[in-house]
């Protein structure tokens, strides 16, 4: 928005606002309907003049914010709120149902602003304590809200521009307070209004689940955090359950497992499709696609996993390097993600699948050696080392093995 049209905005704003403070309601032609009721209430409140919102019980906040959902999700997505904010040098907010702040993260110039007029933790920005704003209208209305420059009716935040938008419990609807940004009124934006959406929404999308089950039935959820199976047939599930995701997608989580430290956008586009000719923002849509679909939990700058992650790789090769061979090949379950074009994961398929050959030619158990004769059956030098193993001795596993050997060759003369 041009810095002209936002002055007269500013100007507007301000002509209302003084309309309103010194003849109440000639105002009402001046101002949307919402922000003179609000208007309303500050006047009701005596708050035109105070210099900073009043704080409640600190105590009492923390111990609220600590039993919400809503701390458990900031905490997933904690990074994506805190990029947003040093991006645009915002303050982000998250409240509870009556406009307490319980979470709030600034840019380096928002955040001492924030300080001095108490847009922190424990802060109270209801109408009736702080004037009008736009955390308020959005918790009041249900609805995202805007509040710009002298629409604010505490002039301590004039040269404020908010944006609020409401935070609901998927499952039963219960409104839970709202996520705001903040920043001053010359750096308003027509995406400010949105941006507050997609970040209600992230956050609604990494509240833990509610009514979670008793302790008895935890063991059918499954460990909490990641697992993937990337060895032959590939999954992926999330503290238990089962996630359906594309083929890119599983690949990036892949990548991003076996890189916990993270990776930037461009190593990332690198390791995912080489020379391929794939944009960066092709890249960013699949990463956001499966953001969403991990609840948040995938951080940015540098992209990173924020829960605990276990791969079946990490087993196998963790397996073999413990000298373990027999339980390394029983976790081992075929080709790394086969029809993969990452480079780097075709890379570290092979270096799996070369792992354990040459493990099972060094320690060839026959009982090992007839599980993997049923992934690789062509394999005839492992076969023959599971035979030579056997010696002379009677073994039921002696038969199929001669027989799978017998294939091989074949294969191998034709």
């Amino acid at each position: 928005m041009e810095q002209a049209e936002l002055q007269a905005r500013r100007v507007r704003a301000m002509r209302a606002w003084t309309s309103f403070v010194e003849q109440g309601d000639a105002a009402e032609d001046l101002v949307r309907p919402e922000i003179l009721s609000s208007w309303r209430r500050s006047e009701q409140a005596d708050v035109e003049r105070i210099g900073e919102a009043p704080l409640a019980d600190e105590g009492e906040a923390l111990a609220y914010w600590r039993e919400s959902p809503l701390q458990a999700a900031v905490e997933r997505i904690e990074a994506e709120l805190r990029r947003t904010a040093e991006d645009g040098d915002l303050v982000v907010a998250v409240t509870d149902p009556e406009s307490r702040i319980l979470w709030t993260y600034g840019g380096r110039v928002m955040r001492r602003k924030a300080e001095s007029v108490n847009f922190v933790p424990a802060g109270r920005w209801d109408d009736r304590s702080a004037g009008t704003n736009a955390l308020d209208l959005a918790n009041r209305l249900g609805v995202p809200s805007m509040v710009f420059s002298a629409e604010h009716y505490a002039p301590m935040v004039h040269n404020w521009v908010c944006w609020a938008a409401p935070v609901r419990d998927p499952v039963t609807g219960e409104q839970l307070g709202v996520v705001d940004l903040s920043t001053t009124w010359d750096r308003t934006h027509p995406i400010g209004l949105a941006t507050a959406r997609v970040l209600a929404r992230l956050v609604e999308s990494a509240l833990p689940a509610r009514g979670a089950p008793a302790a008895a039935d935890e063991a059918e959820l499954g460990e909490p955090g990641l697992d993937l199976t990337l060895l032959g047939a590939v999954e992926v599930r999330l503290d238990g359950a089962r996630l359906l995701l594309s083929r890119r997608q599983t690949e990036i989580l892949a990548l991003l497992a076996l890189h916990p430290d993270g990776l930037s956008l461009d190593q990332l586009h690198a390791l995912l499709y080489g020379d391929a000719a794939v944009t960066l923002s092709t890249l960013k849509v699949e990463v956001s696609h499966l953001r969403g679909a991990l609840s948040g939990q995938l951080a940015s700058r540098p992209y990173r996993l924020m829960m605990p992650v276990q791969t079946d790789v990490e087993t196998v090769l963790d397996l073999l390097r413990a000298g373990r061979v027999s339980e390394a090949v029983h976790a081992y379950r075929g080709d790394l993600m086969p029809g993969t074009e990452s480079p780097v994961l075709m890379e570290l398929g092979e270096v799996v699948a070369v792992a354990i050959r040459e493990a099972l030619l060094a320690d060839p158990n026959p009982a090992a050696v007839v599980r993997y004769s049923e992934l690789v059956p062509h394999d005839s030098e492992v076969i023959e080392a599971g035979l030579r193993a056997m010696g002379s001795a009677p073994h039921p596993s002696r038969a199929l093995l001669k027989a799978r050997l017998a294939v091989a060759r074949s294969r191998h003369l034709g």
